[in-house]
Parts: structure tokens; C-alpha cells; sequence
């Protein structure tokens, strides 16, 4: 398994620091599931449940959602027909975040038993990474906080960027322990990263309209948040400035999931968001809403994942 981290990832850039949003999205607020469009359900399935180790929650014709066995954190939706992603915006990477190091570890470990190829590994001082994709080429991120209070200064983070991942420290964290093929309890969504069109339109759009927080902007990439965590959404111009929505019957992210404590909360942020002249719709315990280049976000109350 590789060490080097995605080249897109290397550092050197300095931050530029944005205001703070009018409306701050609240400091406890939790990713929910990831929406994923897929080619072959079942070919997807097999695979999450054989490289990643997830549990299957439910399998239906054309659609899967998948977990810790506890809560659901990717949700399989078939299209024969879709293609693979292109030079357009949409999903770069999503992260599945571990609740410890040990199961990041055996989630390694499951991913080298499996011979799945692996684009990158590294040390982004908050928290720890390897990056691969699915059958279809969508990104996943596996993660692993460190505690909060090791963390370095957003600018230092960014200006160095990542090291590459000391895989053998991580792997001796579980050294001696049989295998273990599904994952234990405590896995959740621990961010999404976007291609989009322009930076500043999706700093108006995440940080003035949502209320996520600023942690940092690379120009060509921004990293916002809620509650100081290093983040929880990340967009990126890499695949060009300007590039457009991504057609239909395409491979990718079908829409991600922002989670707020009460339905009250959900509904001051519909109506936040209705008054700037975004559209949305109805879901369950919430609503749906697109960014500036048709990414779906559906926002509910805790416990109401959709």
C-alpha cells in the first residue's frame, strides 16, 4: 500500500482567511449518509461489504443502504446506464470516519486483504487518510480523527501540507489481532469534498447562505466547517474553473446529508435558505437544496436520515 499523498493535496499555498458567516451553522451538527450512484448494485455491495467491511441494512432492487450495523452512512442507487464522471462538478471524495485508530488499522488491513488499489495515504495532522474508489471510480477517503486538542493551526496545516501516512505505526496499533471483516460500531460520514465551478460562489453558497465556517481558502480550493472541526465540506476547482453541473446518468454523488439538532434548527435554515432565492423541496425530517452547480444537500433533524 502506497504512502504518497494525492498529488492534488500537496501544499504551499497560503490561507486567506474569509468573515465569519451571519448565521453560523451550530457546533454539534453531524454529517449524515452519502447518496451514491452506481452502475451495477450488486457488483457495489459485494464490494463495500468485502473491502470496506460495511454492513448491509437494507438490499432492494435498485437500491442498498449500507452501515455500522447501527446507523447508515452510504446509500447505493443503481443506473445501468450512467457513465463515469467527467470534467464537470460533483463528488471528489467522501470520507468514512473511524472512531479510533485500531479501526482504521483493520480497515487497512481489509483493504490490502482485498488487493484494492489505493491512490494515496497521508498524515494531515488533524487526522489520518487513505484514498481509493469504489468499482466505479467514486472517491472514498478513510479516516481517523487524532484528538482535538493535537491538532495543528489551520494555517500551519495547509501551508505545509500533508505528510504521508506512517503506515506501519498505524498498523501496530493492532498487531497480533485476528482479522476482523466487518467494521465495529461508531463509523460515520466525516466530510465530503466537491468539484465545483468557483471558489468564491461556493464560499457564497457554503458559508453565507448554509452558515458552514471558513477554515481555510487556497484559492483553488476552501475548506469550510462547523464548530472549528478542521471540515466538514471541502470544493475544489481542479477540474477547471467554470466547469459545469454534472450531466444526467452520471456516476457520483446523488446528494449528502447535513444533520442539525432539532427540526426547529432545519427550519430556520429552509427559510435562511429560501430567502437568498435558493429552491428547495420536501424530505424526510427535512429539506433538499442545490449548490450552485445542482450538488444535492439534504438537510434533517438528527436521527432522521434520508
Amino acid at each position: 500500500m502506497g504512502t504518497r499523498a494525492p498529488a492534488a493535496y500537496t501544499g504551499g499555498m497560503s490561507t486567506v482567511r474569509a468573515p465569519a458567516p451571519a448565521h453560523p451553522l451550530p457546533a454539534t451538527l453531524a454529517l449524515g449518509p452519502v447518496a451514491l450512484v452506481v452502475t451495477d448494485l450488486d457488483r457495489s455491495v459485494a464490494w463495500y461489504q468485502r473491502a470496506l467491511g460495511l454492513r448491509v441494512h437494507r438490499h432492494d432492487p435498485a437500491e442498498a443502504t449500507l452501515g455500522d450495523g447501527e446507523r447508515e452512512v452510504v446509500i447505493l442507487r443503481e443506473d445501468p446506464v450512467a457513465r463515469r464522471a467527467g470534467r464537470h462538478a460533483g463528488l471528489y471524495h467522501y470520507a468514512l470516519l473511524f472512531p479510533s485508530r485500531e479501526e482504521l488499522a483493520r480497515a487497512a488491513l481489509r483493504v490490502a486483504s482485498d488487493r484494492t488499489p489505493v491512490q494515496g495515504a497521508s498524515d494531515h495532522g488533524t487526522h489520518e487518510a487513505i484514498y481509493l474508489p469504489d468499482p466505479d471510480g467514486n472517491g472514498i477517503e478513510l479516516a481517523a480523527d487524532r484528538p482535538r486538542e493535537q491538532w495543528p493551526a489551520p494555517a500551519e496545516i495547509y501551508a505545509r501540507g500533508p505528510a504521508p501516512l506512517d503506515l506501519d505505526d498505524l498498523l501496530a496499533t493492532v498487531a497480533g489481532e485476528p482479522p476482523a471483516d466487518r467494521v465495529g460500531p461508531g463509523l460515520r460520514v466525516g466530510h465530503v469534498h466537491l468539484h465545483v465551478g468557483d471558489i468564491d460562489r461556493g464560499i457564497a453558497f457554503y458559508s453565507g447562505v448554509l452558515g458552514f465556517e471558513v477554515q481555510a481558502n487556497l484559492g483553488t480550493a476552501a475548506f469550510v466547517s462547523a464548530g472549528g472541526y478542521h471540515h466538514h465540506v471541502a470544493f475544489n476547482v481542479w477540474r477547471g474553473e467554470g466547469v459545469p453541473p454534472a450531466p444526467e446518468h452520471t456516476v457520483g454523488l446523488d446528494h449528502w446529508t447535513v444533520e442539525l439538532p432539532s427540526a426547529g434548527e432545519v427550519e430556520t435554515l429552509r427559510e435562511r435558505v429560501t430567502a437568498a432565492g435558493n429552491a428547495t423541496a420536501g424530505v424526510d425530517g427535512g429539506f433538499a437544496v442545490r449548490d450552485p452547480w445542482r450538488i444535492a444537500l439534504h438537510v434533517v433533524a438528527a436521527g432522521m436520515d434520508t
